[in-house]
């Protein structure tokens, strides 16, 4: 079978309106440029765009503005060109809107494509494409619709392919296992684009099986006219809009709902049945969207009536720090209801760090207490954290001894931690906080709050009769809007309260 002789394409004076499409009494053909001939038609001008660049000798791919002629364009001879009586006048046609590729077996000798208009009275583009290789070379950002003849031959299996004279046979049953193999091979190539498929009258039921497959909707090549091709068009590129955006609502709640989730499973919940203790808690990510950071913290409450708490930070902000916060808190829980305590029990986590940390750099500060059955005395154990802060009735806010600070964990192999005995009281508060609470600006110099600038805050929010929650909330509040703004670090702050 003879090869068609290429169409030469004026793709820059259609696209940009300043030329009509070619007409079906066309003159000589363009591959012989005769004089008056649009300089556009020339090779030489051609070679200007590269866009325009063919990919093989035997491209009938076309692009045309279908609201100047397109219908003529379509149905001229291959190798036929545009005169110059037709090409040498310009228009002042707008650009268009809407771009649609056509791919149907023979493009040039069957006028499927009658003129198109957009919504807003301005033409259509359309490009058409004989096979897939030709569709997908043609598949580019700026087309909006897909309009398939299902009638199109589907592609050889590769092994029909690659089995040359006896792939036969394996093509003819690859073509008849899906009847929407193309179909499907165009939605594959073209997940964003919108597709509307191209039957027969007389097979409605195939037409019906490609929007089940995933076509937005199908039209009978028989009935075919202008305007309800452009308006199904429009209503596939809508409906193609509106399904992706609800496809991508809909993976947003997923992912809320995921997160939620998570946020519940990694967070602690505290064990404290039985004791007098309340317990409030205040936790903001450093990192943007994270629900977590590389701060953690846990309270639980052994058999024998004491209460343990502790507050740690792993050094940086990314979700590998704030998985190892979760693994050593987890590990500190099961440790503790072991019966660890103390140094033994910062020993112990600082193993479960040292294998479970991804770089030997990253290391972790802790701040540990065990509160006695009755509530008056309690252990403190610090590695590498700032101090808590002690409150009640009559004793204005203080920080505990921070004198036997330990090394951080993860720094000093086979380091040791004392456990200091301090006094609370009858009635008082605990609060355990992280470094992200007083390594925010005051104002907006280079002056950091630090923890005497936290105690003053503190004080000042309880003589206003501020507690539990209510000021946990108005103490991060008050920093952020000290530091103007969210903070840079994590910050994780714990409560205790003892009322008798």
């Amino acid at each position: 079978m003879p090869v068609p002789v290429p169409r030469q394409r004026a793709i820059p004076a259609v696209e940009c309106g300043q030329a009509p499409a070619a007409s079906p009494d066309s003159g000589p053909s363009t591959e012989q440029a005769p004089p008056g001939t649009n300089p556009a038609e020339h090779p030489a001008a051609r070679r200007e765009h590269p866009a325009e660049k063919r990919e093989n000798p035997t491209d009938t791919s076309t692009e045309t503005n279908t609201g100047t002629g397109a219908l003529g364009d379509r149905t001229q001879e291959p190798g036929a060109g545009a005169g110059p009586a037709t090409r040498g006048t310009t228009s002042s046609t707008a650009p268009t809107n809407l771009t649609l590729l056509l791919i149907e077996d023979d493009p040039a000798g069957s006028p499927i494509v009658p003129d198109l208009l957009d919504q807003s009275g301005k033409p259509i583009r359309v490009r058409t494409a004989r096979n897939l290789t030709e569709a997908e070379r043609l598949l580019t950002d700026d087309v909006h619709c897909i309009l398939l003849d299902l009638a199109l031959s589907a592609p050889a299996p590769a092994a029909a392919r690659a089995g040359g004279e006896g792939g036969g046979a394996g093509e003819d049953d690859g073509e008849g296992s899906d009847e929407l193999a193309v179909l499907r091979h165009v939605l594959e190539l073209a997940p964003r684009h919108a597709v509307l498929a191209l039957t027969s009258s007389s097979d409605a039921e195939r037409g019906a099986e490609a929007v089940a497959v995933g076509a937005q909707d199908y039209l009978f090549r028989d009935e075919l006219d202008g305007r309800l091709l452009s308006r199904a068009i429009r209503y596939a590129v809508e409906r193609k809009r509106s399904d992706s955006a609800e496809r991508r609502l809909a993976e947003g709640r997923v992912r809320a709902q995921e997160n939620r989730r998570l946020e519940r499973g990694l967070l602690p919940t505290p064990l404290l049945a039985g004791s007098p203790l309340r317990f409030a808690a205040r936790y903001r990510p450093g990192r943007s969207r994270a629900l977590l950071g590389g701060d953690f913290y846990d309270v639980v409450r052994t058999p024998d009536g004491t209460v343990h708490a502790m507050i740690g930070d792993v050094c940086g902000h990314g979700p590998d720090e704030a998985a190892l916060g979760v693994e050593l808190r987890i590990a500190w829980r099961a440790l503790t209801l072991a019966g660890l305590c103390g140094d033994e029990l910062l020993g112990t986590l600082q193993q479960v760090l040292e294998h479970e940390r991804s770089d030997e750099e990253i290391f972790a500060t802790l701040c540990a207490v065990d509160i006695a059955p009755d509530g008056r005395s309690a252990g403190l154990c610090l590695a590498g954290h700032p101090s808590p802060l002690v409150a009640g009735p009559g004793a204005p806010a203080r920080l505990l001894p921070y004198d036997n600070n330990g090394p951080a964990l993860g720094l000093l192999p086979g380091g040791r931690w004392p456990r200091t005995q301090v006094e609370l009281g009858t009635e008082w508060s605990l609060m355990l906080y992280t470094d992200g609470l007083i390594e925010g600006h005051v104002g907006e110099g280079r002056e950091r709050l630090g923890q005497d600038g936290m105690v003053e805050l503190v004080r000042r929010q309880i003589a206003e009769g501020l507690e539990g929650e209510r000021l946990l909330r108005a103490t991060v509040n008050e920093v952020r809007e000290l530091n103007g703004g969210e903070l840079a670090d994590d910050v994780a702050v714990v409560l205790l309260d003892r009322i008798p």
